[in-house]
């Protein structure tokens, strides 16, 4: 197959939805010869933050001189981005090959359990090329819930449960309890666990590692952290866990509450250590202070600033607002804003309002996504509609004026969009 013909191959599985449970991955990866087998790393899974404390990890690792696996989900443009080694995603001639290779055991496991879904098959895409390819760690970032995700093949030595809010209520609960439970499927014997995860969702991790015989390091307990906000230059922490204080750690993303995302990080880092992997204090500055991780608060363009956030949850939504409107420090902000018509549009909506800007709804390219018109009928402060993210983004650029700030945010495929948008021209006219 070519590439495109492999992505046309992989996004119709796409019609078979979600379909939680692991044994199609597992039947796909034995008939590869069990790869996920192979790896020692972090496996993350949470509410939010889990991609910021994937993105972290994989930089402090490669710092340390290590070949790393990177699967970090979803996607913002290309589907290779989910599978990366050293932080750069797979040639698109590899991805197409891997999935013709693929295509025969594919086959061979929809006639026996069923068609195998675009999530499974690039788990198992993603892990067969990491063993081909030889590295040295992998850092994957867990997709819906963990328990039954098929992620979940991996044992890691070392599990992130970054946090828990209600998101995914009708796959994984309607309470943080049931959420919880799921999430802390990814923890298995013989391993590490950390958490960021608060009551009442703390008390069910907690369980599971009791149950699981494993220690659970917690932030705000064994884990501690103490951040400055240097605001447009990211946050500054200092960390103690059990192995030691980390002091005036440089984190370059934006938001204070990335702080709490690296404290998690150097606890899985001193996880690795405890397991014998040799990563230097020096790695982890330099791997901290080099950390990027695409379509989370991230600036793509100025005069005026368009920050773009992939903030697809009430949670994540509401402290990426108040981060911008504290570096917004009384700029005008106009919002870009789409989402996914089974997400929880009331509260998000809520929050938007609260915010009292000005919100522009955009359409966004995929099946699931809800109608802006839909989404301004249940708005009630001031808003307008636009049938594209390119036209959404002109029009928001032109209402905040050059010293404003644009920003996008409510799922990170409208994020996607408007990073392939081009910047505007040197010549083009805005309002002042």
């Amino acid at each position: 197959m070519t590439y495109q013909e492999s992505l046309e191959y992989l996004t119709s599985l796409g019609r078979f939805g979600i379909k939680l449970g692991l044994e199609r991955t597992e039947a796909l990866l034995h008939a590869l010869g069990d790869p996920q087998d192979l790896f020692q790393g972090v496996l993350v899974a949470g509410t939010n933050g889990k991609g910021s404390v994937c993105a972290m990890l994989a930089s402090v690792l490669q710092s340390a001189g290590y070949r790393v696996g990177l699967m970090p989900k979803p996607h913002l443009v290309s589907y290779t981005e989910r599978i990366q080694i050293d932080q750069r995603p797979i040639a698109e001639a590899e991805f197409a090959a891997i999935l013709t290779e693929l295509q025969p055991v594919i086959d061979k496991v929809a006639a026996d359990l069923g068609p195998p879904t675009e999530f499974e098959i690039l788990t198992s895409a993603a892990l067969y090329y990491f063993a081909r390819a030889g590295i040295d760690l992998l850092v994957c970032e867990v997709g819906l819930g963990g328990r039954l995700d098929s992620t979940n093949v991996l044992d890691l030595g070392v599990s992130v449960i970054t946090n828990i809010a209600l998101d995914h209520t009708q796959h994984l609960g309607s309470t943080l309890e049931a959420i919880a439970a799921e999430k802390a499927g990814i923890l298995k014997p013989d391993s590490i666990a950390i958490t960021g995860a608060q009551p009442p969702a703390l008390a069910v991790i907690e369980a599971a590692a009791v149950k699981q015989k494993i220690p659970l390091l917690r932030l705000g307990k064994e884990i501690q952290v103490s951040a400055i906000d240097n605001e447009w230059a990211g946050v500054q922490a200092t960390v103690t866990t059990p192995a030691g204080t980390y002091k005036d750690l440089r984190v370059p993303l934006l938001g204070i509450y990335q702080a709490d995302n690296a404290a998690l990080a150097v606890a899985a880092v001193d996880g690795l250590r405890s397991r014998g992997w040799d990563v230097s204090d020096g790695a982890l500055r330099d791997g901290l202070a080099r950390t990027r991780w695409p379509g989370r608060l991230e600036v793509i363009d100025r005069n005026p600033i368009v920050l773009v956030d992939g903030a697809h949850n009430p949670a994540g939504l509401e402290r990426s607002l108040e981060a911008v409107q504290k570096l917004a420090k009384g700029r005008p902000i106009v919002i870009v804003f789409g989402a996914m018509v089974d997400k929880d549009l009331p509260s998000m909506l809520a929050l938007l309002r609260a915010a009292n800007r000005f919100v522009i709804f955009s359409r966004i390219g995929w099946h699931r996504a809800a109608a802006p018109a839909a989404l301004a009928a249940q708005f009630t402060g001031q808003s307008e509609i636009a049938e594209s993210s390119a036209e959404a983004l002109h029009r928001a650029r032109e209402r905040a004026g050059r010293d404003g700030i644009v920003f996008v945010c409510g799922s990170l495929y409208l994020v996607g969009e408007v990073k392939q948008t081009p910047a505007p021209t040197a010549g083009s006219t805005r309002r002042d």
